[in-house]
Order: C-alpha cells, then structure tokens, then sequence
C-alpha cells in the first residue's frame, strides 16, 4: 500500500516502542531542520541499516515531483527496528510553504532531534520549528549533519545553535541538549567529532538513552487526537492519531469532540479500519495501545487537532492550531483558443471535484466555491465561473497545479494576491523573515533590491566572502523577486525565508514591471520574426510554437504593452544583395514552467495550464477589447 501523503512541516516523527519485561515502552521523537538540510537522506539511510528498503533503491522521496526537485513534498510513514525496538517514522518536508502544521505534529511527540546543515547553520525553517518546540517544553538532541562537507565547520555552527537556543527563550535544562554529529548521505553518526563508525546506531542510541519514556495508561479511558490526515480513493478521509490513555478497538463507536473557529461540539462515529505502520506500507490491527500513533478510517468529517474519546465524560485535549494562508488566485475554466485540445479534465464541475480532494489531507489550503463570490473577470462580460484558492505561498500553489496537469487537467489561474485583512481599523499583510546568503560583490544590488520592495535589513555578516543577511520584508515584496535573485547573484545565492505573522500593510511597492510583448494573430512561430523580436525583450517561445491571438509570447523592458506578429516571415523576391541572407541566431528562450510564469504574469493576464503546456495569455485576447478594459483592469 502507499504510504499516507500529505504536504506538512519540517519534521520527522520516530516513534520508538521497546519490547519489556513490564509490557511495552514507547517514545515518540520528532525530527526539526530546514530544507535541505538532509532529513530524507538520514532517514534513507536509517531504512537501508534496519532492513526498512525491501529494494536498495528504494527512498522516501517516492513521488515524481520529489524526484525531480530533491525536495519533501508530502508526509510518508515509515518504521524500522533496532534493538528490539520499533521506530516509525514519518517523513515531511522541510519547505516553509509546507510547514503551516509544525506545532501539530510536536504536540504528539515527547521529544525534538534538531538537525542543522555543518556548513549553513540554522536556517529560517530551524528557527521556526525549534521555537515551537521550546513553547512545548520539549528537550532537543542536536544532530549537526554533513560533516564531510569541505567548508563545514561544527564547532561554529553548534555555537549559533546555542546562540539560538538562549534567544529563542530556552531554559537552562533545554539549552544543555545533547550533540550528535552524522553524515546522512555515508549513514554514519559519531557521539564525538573524531570518533570512529561505520553507521547511525550512536544516533540511535542517544536516543534510546534520553528520550523520556511515553506515558503509557491502558487502563484509563480511551482518548486520543488527530494531528495528521490521509485519504485512500476506498476508505476516503483517514487520520493519524496518538493515543494519549485507554486503547482504540477496531469497529468500535466512539466519541468525536471538535473545537474548530471556536465552536466546541460533539458528534458520535466509528472505527471501520484500524492501521500501524511497518516499513513503507500499513498494517492493519484490531487493537492499539495507549502511546501509539495510528491511522483509522470510518469518521469523513475528522479534522485536525480533534479528540476522540471513549465516553462523553472525557475532557478535550488542548487545540492545535493551523497557520492560515497568505496567498490567494482564482482557479478558471481553460477558454482560450486552445481549450481542450490537451487535456482530459476540462470542466468547472470536474476542477470543483478534485479540489474537494485535496481538500481531504491538503489542510494549509483552503477553497471557496462560492459562484458569486467577488467580481467575475474572464473574456467575456460575464466571465467563467471561478474558485478562490488560498494557500501558504507561490510553491504551494504550484505543486497543486503541477500535480492536476499530470493527472490530465486543464484550467487557468489568474495572478496570485497576497492576503490583505483589517484589524481593528488597521490594515495589515503577511510578513516573512528573509535570510540571505550571497557572494558580497553581488550583496549591494540584493541590498537595493529588497529595500525597494519595503525589506527591512535587521542584520548581516560576512564570512569568507559570503554574506549572511536577514531582511523583515512584506509577502507582496517577494512575490516575483526569486528569478531576478537568481539573475543578480549569477545563480550563487541562496534564499529561504518563513512567514513570521501578519502586520501592518507596508504602503505601496515598486517593483521592476515587465511589459508584456502579446501575439496579434494565430499561427506558427517563426525565426526570422522571434530574430527580430528578441532584440526588445525576452521570448517566451521558440520556432514553431503554435500561438494565438492575445497570448502572450514575451516580455519588453520598456513600455506596458507591445503587440507583435510572431508569425511573421522574410518576404521572397527575386532580388539578391550581399549581406541579405545571413544565418538566423535565436537567443534561448525563457520557457515557462508553472512556477516561472506565476513570478512574471500581471494582474490582467491569465496563466494556462494545460498537461503538455504552460501559456501566459491575457484576459482580454484582442487589443480593442484590452483598451475598452484596460481601466478597470488596473484598478
């Protein structure tokens, strides 16, 4: 079976169960790191040691897009044993985008390994997840991973780290943590630097030896709460619960207590299957004990941080709270000229449906499938219908849409807004914490950069001729910035930031704007036409790209609008003169894939995702009906 998806924060879960004398032991451990910073490698490795992998090539890193990003994008449980113990693990993305959910998981764990890169230190993600550890009153182990690295430096790093702790508010029995160093990637740990190993079992048993035991009451009442979700297409919405005392029975009828947007509530259902984890699949049982973390099906309506009871009499455990979005678009019926000829889910009705899947494990997002909500805007008066769609940020998005268009959706989005609310009279946004790394010569251009974009530099340090700068910047501020980032520092920089809150709206942002170079006629793209057009801006499409009228095929650095003719090619007549004929040279073209096209778009174009193609086209497709619209398409 696969395993349980479902896009969460960075962490781990390792739930150790130790077979005694007395009966059985459980401790739960979580995971913590940035992106990046080796948490699938280490657990790779750690099911590779423990007989986890059937397949030596296996990893946890299973899906397509995984594959293709070297990133986490949804949650996998796992277990391996050692010494006697079960650990089940389940593996999570370190992405902010996909971190809304940290405080969750902690709730259902009794202890914090924070892994930290040996090169980079913490990260804006470390940051984050170990705050919400510490407010937990959990106790870390550190694990300062990548050693091997030619530029790490431990010693450094572990000394941040402590920095870290003591500013995070850490009292003095939490900042004494534990340090282990490892290398995920050779699957080897060492209690101290110097010291000989050939795997992770010093990692392993610095664990058995400080993670507190789980407390573990059979005899009390069942009661038990849901910090994770599944889905399965025959069982639908399944959760993943720990079982805090009593124990949960297969087929049973038990208590569902809720306490979302402050609506306390109890309601009645039943157990209809029952699962642990073993290994990369699920294993189902007729009975779990208290201390276990396990997934049931049978309730549809469960939701996250709800407590299942045995009895009426038993009290709610305290809420989790779930971070709310920051970024909102309009997901649309694909009615272009092109509507259709690709894909093979192409109506409202067939969109509407596969979000309400989503919806089931995708708990940082959120739909409205209101018809009438705001303003309809399309090509026509009366537009297509549309829903609004709010999720975590620019990657959370894209991943949806990539994932729709390899299922053989067609739609079109329009451009992503940031969330604007009003508190007590004042206007706020959402703003992140931005830490940069990049080569100091390219530092005062980012510098400039950011500044126009309403960044506020909080700090900065150099080191051996890399800066480290950390910026309080607006959400808006961001948006369509990385590609230029990439630009600026030659492809050397390194940026990650995480959403720290909402506060005051920052006024009005100048941003470098792109005017758009827009098709006038259908047909075929040729050279001799894209030769001539790539002298005022970038191209969007290469010869032979099939194009129509209103979409748009590149962007000018000078000016809002350009109409072109792609289609245009090289007038024959008999007549020769030197110098007339010589080669065409095309300029690589910026091919747009679904993240790339959400950073450049404007507010009056329409991105159109097809499953073999990504096209920019604007709302309005001819150039009368953009200047009878254009008005109040900018306000």
């Amino acid at each position: 079976m696969d395993p349980v998806r479902s896009p969460l924060s960075g962490v781990y879960i390792i739930k150790i169960i130790s077979i005694t004398s007395n009966g059985m032991e459980i401790r739960n451990i979580a995971i913590i790191a940035h992106v990046d910073h080796g948490k699938t490698t280490l657990t790779d490795a750690l099911m590779k040691q423990n007989g986890g992998f059937q397949d030596e090539g296996l990893s946890m890193d299973s899906n397509a897009l995984e594959k293709e990003r070297g990133i986490t994008i949804y949650s996998k449980n796992t277990s391996i044993y050692y010494k006697d113990n079960k650990i089940n693990i389940v593996d999570t993305p370190g992405h902010a985008d996909f971190g809304s959910e940290v405080e969750r998981v902690l709730r259902a764990v009794d202890c914090v390994l924070l892994l930290v890169d040996a090169v980079e230190g913490p990260m804006p993600q470390t940051r984050f997840v170990l705050k919400k550890s510490l407010e937990l009153g959990l106790k870390p182990i550190v694990v300062i991973n990548k050693i091997d690295k030619p530029a790490s430096d431990p010693e450094r790093v572990h000394d941040e780290i402590l920095e870290l702790f003591f500013e995070l508010g850490a009292n003095e029995e939490q900042a004494n943590f534990e340090t282990v160093y490892a290398i995920g990637r050779e699957g080897k740990a060492f209690k101290k630097l110097g010291d000989a190993s050939t795997d992770l079992s010093p990692l392993l048993d610095v664990i058995l030896e400080k993670v507190p035991q789980a407390s573990v009451d059979e005899g009390g009442k069942m009661s038990a709460q849901v910090f994770n979700l599944g889905y399965d297409n025959f069982l639908g919405r399944m959760a993943v619960a720990r079982i805090y005392s009593g124990k949960i029975v297969s087929g049973s009828t038990i208590f569902v207590k809720g306490n979302i947007d402050g609506q306390e509530g109890i309601r009645k259902g039943k157990i209809v299957k029952l699962f642990v984890f073993e290994g990369i699949a699920r294993k189902e049982v007729t009975t779990a004990n208290s201390g276990d973390i396990v997934l049931l099906a049978g309730i549809p309506d469960i939701y996250i941080g709800e407590t299942l009871c045995e009895d009426e009499s038993v009290e709610p455990l305290p809420h989790i709270a779930i971070d709310e979005p920051t970024l909102s678009l309009n997901f649309l019926v694909n009615d272009s000229p092109f509507a259709g000829k690709e894909g093979k889910f192409v109506t409202s009705r067939q969109i509407k449906e596969r979000l309400e899947k989503e919806l089931e494990i995708n708990v940082g997002l959120k739909v409205d499938f209101s018809p009438d909500q705001g303003p309809k805007d399309g090509q026509q008066k009366s537009g297509p219908s549309f829903f609004k769609v709010y999720g975590r940020g620019e990657l959370h998005i894209a991943i949806l849409l990539e994932n729709m268009r390899r299922e053989g959706f067609e739609m079109q989005v329009s451009q992503p807004e940031v969330i604007i609310k009003e508190e007590k009279g004042i206007k706020t946004e959402p703003y992140e914490e931005l830490v940069i790394d990049v080569p100091m010569e390219s530092s005062g251009s980012v510098i400039e950069k950011i500044g126009k974009r309403r960044g506020i530099m909080k700090d900065m340090v150099e080191k051996n001729g890399i800066g480290r700068i950390i910026f309080d910047i607006p959400t808006r501020g961001l948006l369509g910035y990385r590609g230029e980032f990439i630009i600026d520092t030659k492809g050397e920089g390194i940026m990650s930031s995480r959403v720290t809150g909402f506060k005051e709206y920052a006024g009005e942002i100048k941003k470098r704007e792109y005017g758009s170079m827009v098709s006038m006629v259908a047909g075929k793209a040729v050279a001799f036409s894209l030769a001539n057009l790539q002298d005022r801006g970038i191209l969007y499409i290469e010869h032979g790209t099939e194009v129509y009228e209103g979409m748009v095929v590149g962007n000018v650095l000078k000016g809002d609008e350009l109409s072109v003719n792609p289609t245009k090619g090289k007038q024959l007549t008999n007549m020769r003169a030197s110098g007339t004929d010589e080669a065409i040279t095309l300029n690589p073209a910026f091919v747009l894939n679904i993240e790339r096209a959400l950073e450049v778009m404007n507010r009056d174009e329409y991105l159109e995702i097809t499953p073999k193609s990504v096209r920019l086209r604007k709302k309005y497709l001819t150039e009368l009906d953009r200047k009878k619209n254009g008005s109040a398409e900018k306000n």
